[in-house]
């Protein structure tokens, strides 16, 4: 999904004008980032990930990646190969390959995750970099139409992982991991979801009003966000672990249609 959003960007920022090496040179940089980033924090979390049913079949804590060593040193070549990439693209790719690493190893998983009920909110900085990687690959800057885009995937990422929070808090709680379901009630917790939501679909509205697009992303994004309001409300009337699993599954597609429709618009029109 990360990478599909450093698509988005990319296309957003060129429309018809795409040089394939540039293209081909920031999307493999996206992929070895996102690759990397997530082989290390599976590193970090090998201890939690053989306590959750969710995610004890992991190689890990299966062990068919051993000593697990191993996988940190695979995940830290990936990682720098990115930012290797990223600075053969320009400066601005590259320090913001560097942050969405940071931010997502470090500031996350490392210092957050296990502490602090906010850390995805944190966390989910490093996921609107791709986006701007894209985004600045072509023009070099980052302008208002590619914060807005990052904006979209930050707000989107709370209320697609407390949605997976609510439907495995009990995984959460056995492995002492503060996500936010756990350290508050459910009421709470899905009104939280829902804010987040009215603002996620309040940027992108939005990103049309600015200029960046035209028609065919303001009717993908107002129906778009239709849905996304009505999931997260039904969830809020009636709160359930199905309704909180319905949602989470369905919160990946609406990202990706609404940045398809983004670069639809601009190969379209």
């Amino acid at each position: 999904m990360l990478v599909f959003t450093a698509l988005g960007g990319y296309v957003v920022a060129a429309g018809r004008s795409i040089d394939p090496y540039l293209f081909a040179l920031t999307i493999i940089a996206v992929t070895l980032g996102s690759a990397g980033a997530n082989t290390i924090t599976c590193y970090i979390d090998r201890d939690i990930d053989a306590v959750m049913d969710r995610t004890r079949l992991r190689p890990i804590p299966t062990r068919r990646i051993y000593p697990a060593k191993k996988a940190l040193y695979y995940g830290l070549t990936l990682a720098l190969a990115s930012v290797a990439l990223a600075v053969l693209i320009n400066p601005i790719v590259a320090l913001l390959m560097v942050f969405g690493l940071v931010d997502n190893i470090v500031i996350y998983s490392k210092l957050l995750k296990r502490r602090n009920p906010v850390s995805i909110i944190l966390g989910g900085f490093s996921g609107g970099a791709p986006a701007l990687i894209g985004y600045a690959a072509v023009k070099n800057t980052i302008d208002l139409t590619s914060l807005l885009m990052a904006a979209l995937v930050v707000l989107w990422i709370p209320g697609h992982i407390w949605s997976l929070a609510l439907y495995a808090k009990d995984d959460y709680a056995k492995a002492r991991v503060p996500m936010l379901p756990v350290v508050v009630s459910e009421s709470v917790a899905v009104r939280c979801v829902a804010s987040t939501s009215i603002l996620m679909v309040a940027f992108s509205i939005g990103i049309y009003f600015v200029g960046a697009f035209g028609a065919i992303y303001f009717t993908a994004a107002a129906i778009l966000g239709a849905l996304a309001l009505a999931v997260n409300f039904w969830l809020v009337v009636k709160p359930s672990k199905e309704r909180a699993w319905i949602g989470f599954k369905l919160s990946s597609p609406y990202l990706a249609l609404i940045f398809l429709a983004m670069m639809l618009d601009k190969l379209v029109t």
